[in-house]
């Protein structure tokens, strides 16, 4: 039967439809400015602010900010009475207020301390699981029991209109190339570095991901796909508090993942110690069918790893005074790891079913990383709009990897050894990163002026020894052993004006980036490319432009340029040895690539966003698969081709009744590939992302959590043109002993249908491939709360680490 053709008249006539009556609806012209202050001048955060009409009906309702100021905007002309409230105060009700189509702009409002002072005041308040913001997307992994058991990387394919494909790479609105923040600030770690790093954090650690495709000149221009900012959880509560997690994976193997965290809360010191750690086995697959030179090779390899990863942060923060605060966050990363793997590869000509010989290799690997970070701050902030935020960084990513790769070849029947070649590879790294930042914030006109600055330093250092054992002993391999040190210097300063012209809020900004990489290749043989050193300025705007037609309806259209450099693997020039017949190897001579983006968006009533973004990619950098001599493969990244990227996101939460509720994610995006390499074949490709969450209250206070993803067909790394996957999550989760246990049980890729596979053809090889993991899993978690967990009657301020947090989106 004729496939009925798709169809998108409907979906536009009810786009359409929404947009018009946003357009349609009345505009209101009036708004009251004011600020609240205690009687000591101190002025209040999260104070209530009411507005009440002459009906004594609710009109709107804010909280001020750390300034203790607030604006209620878009009112109709008329009388009002406005109530002020805040905790441990007493209310402050004005009355007869008269609004116009001008501002109205109040003297400070001071409200008196309570007589009767409270003790302490509950507030519960939950996040929704996806929140749909202005500048980015906020996925509350805290608020999602499908969590469970999860590392910060598996969490990556949970958040809405993010993509991880066969070969980890993360993908955001069809475009690769991210940059990663943790707690606001820049990650140098890159590739499968940031990878590893990612899988070492557990689900416990992580209070949300945001997800910011447009960013300001106020942040780093690396990253074509924008930013992805991982925030760890934080306890804001006062007094000594703390929460121990302890679960257990069973798929394949068993994995155990525990944490605790201890948080101590004064009125001017915070101190905080978080632990975590993920012990066990796991598992994963590959086969590929390769065709090159009249011949068929069949490999099919299968891991095992055993993890003993481990993780610690702790910080300090200190708020001298309102204007004032400092912090101190020290954090480290551990991980013991080592890998089993059993390959075997059957060898035939293309013309015949008949096997000439066979290929095993049993491969041991021993990997040892570890990351430490310290990280001091300093934050300014006065109540005239000025602040000035100031980080110094300083961090060392060590990993030392021993591999063993014994390759047999084998006759037909694999009884007879044909020929045997044993090798051992010692490939320590070693990179360095220091940065120092600064950011500086004042009221200029009738606007915001934000200026900054930011150096960083990247130093890499990587040990390639490998050596032979002909006789049982080994053997140092002068020629394929060498040393690959890599330095990368980048200065940025950077200009951002923030202005509100009524409904329209405009921001323009222009960031400059200075660049100089130094990369250099030593080894004992003669190479063409043993130094590439590179010098280059390049200038980054955006600007973007907000207009809030009404409470219904706001729109948004924005534009940046940016820039995604290679990762320190990708430029190193030497070989890594998969097996005997496949190796990888990097590319001192690659360029960085450059991307356009613009994008318009839409939201109606704050939750049903649209969006139809464009972006333009130059030298795009591709995975390709090369051949080496009659029987060897080789993969390597190139520049090969430009990418175009066409978008369309939709994302829409809501509830279908007082114990269900649902959210949605769509993309669909169309991306081209456009050949600069005649090797390379270009390749146009439609592709649909799907994330649905249901959210059930059942009887008993039982929550029922059934959520999944879906990828159609895609395009991996430019030449991998792979088939659909997805995956099912069921979670079911439990509160006992006053809410303080937390019991959940899950099952993740419930029908298993997470694995990949691909075709690519590049240059006369043609590779069909397919891969996985253990990933469908019985999950079971415990979760207790303990110590103080309400929040005493206090000033409300932002501390240094955590006004860094909150600068993404500033």
């Amino acid at each position: 039967m004729k496939a009925k053709p798709f169809t998108i008249t409907p979906f536009l006539f009810v786009l359409f439809s929404l947009f018009s009556y946003g357009f349609r609806a009345q505009a209101q012209t009036g708004n009251v400015k004011g600020r609240v202050r205690s009687e000591k001048e101190t002025a209040l955060y999260a104070a209530s602010v009411a507005l009440f009409d002459t009906d004594n009906k609710l009109v709107k309702a804010v909280l001020t900010d750390a300034e203790g100021a607030f604006t209620i905007s878009r009112l109709r002309p008329g009388t009002y009475t406005l109530k002020v409230s805040s905790v441990g105060f007493e209310d402050q009700i004005l009355k007869g207020l008269l609004i116009t189509e001008s501002e109205l702009i109040l003297e400070p409002i001071r409200l008196k301390e309570s007589a009767v002072q409270l003790n302490e005041v509950v507030i519960k308040k939950e996040k929704p699981l996806v929140q749909v913001l202005a500048d980015k997307t906020v996925f509350n992994v805290e608020n999602t029991i499908n969590a469970t058991g999860n590392t910060g990387f598996e969490l990556l394919r949970k958040a809405p209109g993010v993509v991880v494909d066969n070969n980890d790479n993360v993908v955001v609105e069809g475009k690769s190339g991210v940059l990663f923040y943790i707690d606001g600030k820049q990650s140098f770690l890159s590739g499968a570095d940031m990878t590893n790093f990612l899988k070492t954090i557990q689900s416990t650690d992580i209070e949300s991901i945001e997800i910011i495709t447009q960013p300001s000149s106020k942040y780093d221009a690396a990253g074509n796909a924008g930013i992805v900012n991982i925030k760890l959880k934080k306890n804001k509560n006062f007094g000594t508090n703390g929460t121990v997690t302890s679960g257990y994976n069973i798929g394949r193997f068993g994995t155990s993942v525990n944490s605790i965290s201890l948080n101590n809360r004064s009125k001017k010191f915070n101190t905080y110690l978080n632990y975590s750690n993920r012990f066990g086995k796991s598992y994963n697959f590959m086969e590929f069918e390769r065709q090159q030179n009249g011949r068929i090779f069949n490999s099919d390899t299968k891991t095992d790893y055993m993890t003993n990863a481990n993780n610690v942060k702790m910080g300090l923060d200190y708020t001298h005074n309102r204007r004032h605060s400092f912090g101190l966050v020290l954090t480290g990363n551990f991980n013991n790891a080592y890998g089993d793997g059993r390959s075997r590869t059957p060898i035939r000509p293309q013309t015949s079913n008949v096997i000439d010989s066979v290929l095993v290799a049993q491969n041991k690997a021993h990997n040892k990383n570890y990351n430490l970070y310290a990280n001091v701050n300093y934050r300014f902030q006065d109540t005239t709009g000025v602040s000035l935020t100031t980080d110094l960084d300083v961090g060392r990513y060590n990993s030392d990897r021993d591999t063993f790769l014994p390759n047999f070849y084998l006759d037909p029947t694999e009884i007879t050894v044909l020929s045997a070649i044993i090798n051992s590879q010692y490939t320590p790294v070693i990179i360095d990163i220091a940065a120092f930042k600064s950011d500086y914030e004042q009221r200029l006109g009738k606007g915001k002026l934000g200026l900054g600055m930011k150096t960083s330093l990247v130093s890499t250092e990587n040990t390639f020894d490998v050596f032979n054992y002909p006789a049982g002993q080994p053997v140092f391999n002068t020629t394929l052993s060498n040393r690959f040190t890599y330095k990368e210097n980048v200065n940025a300063v950077y200009v951002n004006y923030n202005r509100m012209v009524k409904k329209f809020n405009f921001q323009l900004g222009l960031r400059v980036e200075n660049t100089h990489s130094d990369g250099e290749l030593s080894s004992l043989q003669q190479n063409n490319d043993a130094r590439v050193k590179r010098k280059y300025t390049d200038f980054f705007p955006s600007g973007g432009i907000t207009f809030a037609q009404n409470e219904s309806n706001s729109w948004a259209l924005t534009y940046s340029r940016r820039i995604e450099r290679p990762s320190y693997n990708a430029l190193n020039p030497f070989e890594y040895q998969i097996d005997e017949l496949s190796v990888s190897k990097g590319n001192p001579f690659l360029q960085p690539q450059y991307v356009h983006n613009v994008k318009a968006s839409h939201t109606y009533k704050y939750k049903l966003n649209t969006s139809l973004s464009y972006s333009y990619v130059s030298d795009f950098f591709a995975q390709v698969t090369e051949a080496v001599g009659l029987n060897k493969s080789r993969m390597t990244t190139k520049n090969v081709a430009n990418q175009e990227t066409i978008n369309l996101g939709i994302s829409y939460p809501f509830k279908v009744n007082n114990w269900w509720n649902v959210y949605m994610s769509v993309n669909a995006f169309r991306s081209r590939y456009i050949p600069t390499d005649p090797s390379f074949v270009g390749l146009t490709q439609e592709t649909l992302n799907i994330y649905g969450q249901n959210n059930i209250t059942l009887p008993k206070k039982i929550n029922l959590e059934i959520s999944g993803w879906f990828n159609s067909p895609s395009v991996w790394g430019g030449t991998y043109r792979t088939a659909s996957l997805g995956s099912l999550d069921i979670a079911l989760q439990k509160k006992f002993l006053k809410d303080k246990l937390n019991v959940r049980v899950a099952v993740s890729d419930v029908l298993f249908t997470s694995p990949w596979s691909g075709r690519t053809e590049f240059a006369n090889v043609i590779i069909n491939g397919r891969g996985g993991s253990d990933s469908r899993q019985l999950r079971f978690n415990l979760t207790y709360n303990f110590g103080n967990d309400q929040v005493k009657r206090a000033q409300n301020r932002n501390t240094g680490v955590e006004d860094e947090k909150n600068r993404i989106g500033n």
